[in-house]
């Protein structure tokens, strides 16, 4: 019973993009639930709250994979940070480190796809339709 919250943060703590991802078996059991609206807003509070914790972790260690940083209850803040300064967050109640990586890894090469358009600009949201596809794509790969 896994669930995921996937957002980037920019480099002035702003969002840039934020998904919720459900894996597909459950995807039907979410479609009519009322109360999703206020997980996302706990979710969007869990990763705000451990932003503090990545900016005193990300100067500890070389890797931009800074593994799970922070925990609230039964769930899991992973984090891994640009050369950039910009964070990608994933919000999880289960622990697998490599797919998690791996997972961090495919979406930083998208992100950086969206960098290289030149009407892309810096620190905006992504609205790109496709970018999203690509990140669930990514996250029903290895989540």
């Amino acid at each position: 019973m896994a669930t995921y919250y996937f957002a980037i943060v920019g480099v002035t703590d702003n969002p840039i993009y934020e998904a919720e991802i459900i894996p597909s078996s459950r995807s039907s059991a979410f479609s009519s639930n009322p109360r999703r609206d206020d997980h996302k807003h706990l979710n969007q509070f869990i990763v705000h709250a451990a932003l503090d914790v990545v900016e005193e972790v990300q100067w500890n260690t070389q890797a931009m994979y800074l593994k799970s940083i922070d925990r609230f209850n039964e769930y899991f803040v992973s984090c891994f940070v640009t050369a950039g300064n910009v964070k990608l967050m994933l919000l999880h109640d289960q622990k697998s480190e490599d797919s998690i990586k791996n997972f961090f890894n495919e979406v930083y090469e998208q992100y950086i796809k969206v960098l290289l358009n030149p009407f892309y600009e810096k620190n905006s949201q992504i609205t790109s339709a496709q970018f999203d596809q690509k990140v669930k794509n990514s996250a029903r790969r290895y989540l």
